[in-house]
């Protein structure tokens, strides 16, 4: 692994983590019945990872990940931090507001992505978050 012709840096696991989380957290909410509306939605204040529908609900939807390795520095819940709240509730606003729908339904849900050693995830669905 600490090939020195390798293109990859250590932020591209993590990328790539990130990334089947997020893949992972969408076909959890679609076998819930949920419709995606939006994935990786971008403004200036900054990103909201999925944006799904269940009914008359618009759902925001905070993935996080980490591995097993990383669970001494937090599990991927507690990187829910009162600051990531604050901004995806402000970046949440801006889409509300761009889309015409600033008197929806809305519900912040966390999503928790967890990989173990082998790369096998666990999967948690926080509804109402925050």
């Amino acid at each position: 692994m600490n090939n020195p012709y390798s293109k990859r840096t250590p932020g591209d696991e993590r990328k790539e983590r990130g990334r089947r989380a997020e893949l992972a957290a969408a076909e959890h909410l679609l076998t819930l019945g949920y419709t995606i509306v939006e994935r990786n939605w971008r403004c200036r204040s900054g990103e909201i990872d999925l944006i799904a529908r269940q009914g008359s609900w618009t759902i925001i939807v905070e993935v996080r990940s980490r591995s097993s390795r990383a669970a001494g520095f937090g599990t991927a819940l507690e990187a829910v931090t009162p600051r990531k709240i604050t901004q995806v509730r402000s970046t949440a606003a801006v889409y509300l507001h761009q889309t015409g729908q600033s008197d929806a339904q809305v519900r912040f849900d966390v999503i928790a992505v967890t990989f173990d050693r082998i790369g096998k995830m666990e999967l948690e669905h926080i509804q109402a978050a925050f």
